[in-house]
Formats: structure tokens, sequence, C-alpha cells
């Protein structure tokens, strides 16, 4: 310490009684150029803000447009990249691919308001129906469908549609028609009035599939007794078709037959009033016959030169015979 108390300095640093302070050199950074840095930042916001605009559709989906000043814009944006007003405009994506709602009783969570759909039949009977329905959205009109239903259009429209029109097509058949003849017709009634329904609400149905029909068991085994005693019966009718057939059969060949006969008859009788009339237009047809009916036992030759008789030829040849062996005893006699 210097006299008089004071601190003691010992080159750069200050020492003052137990404690010391020390002072470190200072060092001049160079100052960086604070436009350069600007103008990075201003680049970064920039790229930021853009990238903000860029929306990407992926395949199978539609983009639908809500502005904040205009609202819901009416152009669809399909698949691929898509340029929109950053912060502005808000892009909603919806599932163009084909989709499928099925009410059964073995779907998941299935419940009351989810599962089977239970129905009347014309009758009044309980019947049980599994369903799938399978449907689009109109790309063309996905603003429209964003607009009024939004994305919970399966619970809001399609569900309880299904069931309804389900319940209706049911109750316009039978019991016994349902499950047996008139199933294609109860989907294709469910069909026509989903469609309907399906594109008031910007939707295409794409097909209806009844899964499967219940009935209760005792109805059931009435409704396929009463179908066996109608085969039965079915049978039995074709049997008597048959043999009514086979007697038809029968009486249109002995008619046949008889017809056959008479014309037979007709024709022999004409055939022998023709050779009657030829007889007596040419008698010598009767020796002619009557030779043909002797013939091959006896030779006779017809001479028609004077008259009409018949000359045996066997009894000329035996005649000839015995004149030649009672002439030759004379011949020999002469002889000299």
């Amino acid at each position: 310490m210097k006299p008089g108390g004071g601190p003691a300095r010992t080159g750069g640093m200050t020492t003052s009684g137990p404690e010391r302070t020390v002072n470190m050199p200072r060092v001049n950074l160079p100052s960086p150029n604070r436009r350069v840095w600007l103008g990075v930042l201003a680049a970064l916001l920039v790229a930021w803000v853009l990238s903000q605009g860029v929306r990407v559709i992926p395949a199978g989906f539609v983009g639908v447009v809500f502005s904040s000043f205009s609202g819901v814009k009416p152009d669809v944006l399909q698949e691929g990249i898509h340029f929109v007003v950053p912060f502005v405009d808000h892009v909603n994506l919806y599932d163009a691919r084909l989709q499928e709602v099925t009410l059964a009783h073995d779907s998941p969570n299935a419940n009351d308001a989810e599962g089977a759909i239970r129905a009347r039949s014309k009758e009044g009977l309980d019947i049980t129906a599994d369903v799938t329905v399978q449907f689009r959205i109109d790309r063309a009109k996905a603003a429209i469908l964003h607009k009024e239903l939004g994305r919970n259009y399966v619970q809001t429209v399609i569900r309880p549609q299904v069931r309804s029109k389900v319940r209706d097509a049911i109750g316009q058949f039978s019991a016994a028609d349902i499950i047996s003849t008139q199933r294609q017709a109860v989907e294709a009634s469910i069909t026509t009035s989903l469609r309907d329904v399906f594109s008031r609400n910007n939707l295409v149905l794409d097909s209806v599939l009844l899964r499967e029909l219940r009935i209760p068991d005792s109805i059931a085994k009435a409704i396929e007794q009463k179908q066996a005693a109608e085969q039965q019966v079915a049978v039995e009718r074709n049997r008597l078709q048959q043999s009514s057939i086979s007697a038809q059969r029968a009486v249109v060949e002995a008619q046949g037959a008889a017809k056959a006969a008479v014309e037979q008859a007709k024709g022999e009788a004409q055939a022998l009033s023709l050779r009657g009339k030829a007889l007596r237009e040419n008698p010598q047809l009767i020796q002619l016959t009557v030779a043909e009916k002797l013939a091959p036992t006896i030779q006779t030759v017809m001479l028609p030169s004077g008259g009409n008789f018949l000359l045996d030829l066997k009894s000329l040849g035996s005649a000839g015979t015995a004149a030649t062996t009672t002439a030759a005893p004379a011949t020999d006699k002469t002889a000299p």
C-alpha cells in the first residue's frame, strides 16, 4: 500500500484489503451489417408467408376453400398443388373415393341407433335387416355439400335416410316373399328411393346391399312348410298336366290313325273301281290276270286271233310226246 492508506495498484490489477477486483482487457469486435441481416430476415418471412398459401390436394380428395372475407368459394380444388391467399383462405379436404356405411347387428359399436334395421313386413311380422350402402360425394358439388351439410353428412343424412327407406321398402312385401323370391325387388325399391335422396344432398349412390334378412324362427318354419306344400301341389299339378297332355296325344294319334285308315280305304276303293272299269273296257286283262295267277306252275299261251281261250302248253307237250312214241315203230317198218 501506498503511504496514506490508499489501495495499492500492481500492473493492471487493483487490490483493496481482503477483496480483489480484476479488470479484464476489452476486445473491440467489428459490428455486423444490419442491412444484410434485415434482408435475410425479410426473405425468410416472405418464404414462410408464401408457404402458407401452398396447398396440396391428395389423390382421391377434393378441396373446398373457405375465405374469411367471402365465405365458401364455389370452385372446388382437385388433386394437385394449389395456391391460396395465406391466412385468409382455409382449405377443407373431402374424401371423394367410394365409401360405405353398414348398419348391422355385428357391426362395431352396434347399438339401438347404429345396429341392424328393424322393420315390419306387409302382414306386420318383425324383420331385421343388415344393410350396406356404398356411395361417394359429388366432386363438382363438394362446395355446396360443405356449405349445407358439412363433414358430418353421414350422421345427419345417410344413416337416418337409409333406415327410413329400408323400413318403407320392407313394408311393401310379405315376409315369405322377402326371404324367398322378392329379395332383389326389395333392393331395387330401396335403391330407387335412396338415389333420389342422395342426389338432393349432393351425394352419389353406388349400390345398396341387403346382407341379411332375419325373421323369427317359428314364422320361418311356418313359411317353409307352406312353401313345401305349395311345391308339392305344383308337382301334382304338373303330373296332371302331363297326364292330360298324354291323353290328348293318344286321342290325336287315334284320330290320325282313323283318318289314315279312311283315306287308305278310299284309296283302295278308288283303285278297285278303276280296276273294274279297266277290266270292263279290256276283257283281255282278265285272261292276263288269270295267267299271272297260274304262273309259274302252269304254262299257258293266250291266242287272241279268233277268240278268247287259253292253251295249256303242258297238255300239248304230253300229246306231242305220245304221238312221237306211237309213230316211231311205223317208221322202222318202212325202212329198207
